[in-house]
């Protein structure tokens, strides 16, 4: 069954005007925006939402929370960490080696209650673990 939405841009995909509007509503600052490339930074620091990305992809939208570079002794953490979030997935960047929370959605279904559980997985996973993060960090950085 098609699953059609109306959207600020009609039936069908939520557009990039949609996604920041939502962005707004969840209380995210957008730092930067690139509208030939459909992409924003935002970031809310007191949720630990710093330079995430919010790509529209297509008929997906991309996230990612870039985290740090870590010592590959904690890769294995991470995938286990991995079981743990309700949304999203811990993932690393083939080129700069660079951790990052990343989570796709589908533009065609989506809402602001999913976009929110995006942001809720990551925020919940900085409040169990930030004190871990942080040692992690610094070794991978030294």
């Amino acid at each position: 069954m098609l699953n059609l939405r109306i959207t600020q841009g009609g039936v069908g995909l939520a557009t990039f005007q949609d996604v920041k509007r939502m962005v707004l509503d969840l209380g995210l600052t957008i730092k930067e925006e690139i509208p030939e490339e459909e992409m924003i930074i935002v970031e809310d620091e007191e949720r630990g939402i710093k330079n995430m990305v919010v790509d529209c992809e297509g008929v997906i939208l991309v996230i990612e929370q870039p985290i740090g570079r870590v010592n590959e002794n904690y890769y294995s953490w991470f995938l286990e960490k991995n079981r743990e979030l309700p949304f999203g997935a811990f993932a690393l960047d083939g080129e700069s080696k660079m951790l990052v929370f990343r989570q796709t959605l589908r533009l065609d279904t989506l809402d602001i209650e999913e976009l929110e559980s995006t942001i809720n997985s990551i925020e919940m996973f900085l409040a169990e673990h930030g004190d871990e993060l942080l040692e992690i960090l610094k070794e991978g950085s030294g």
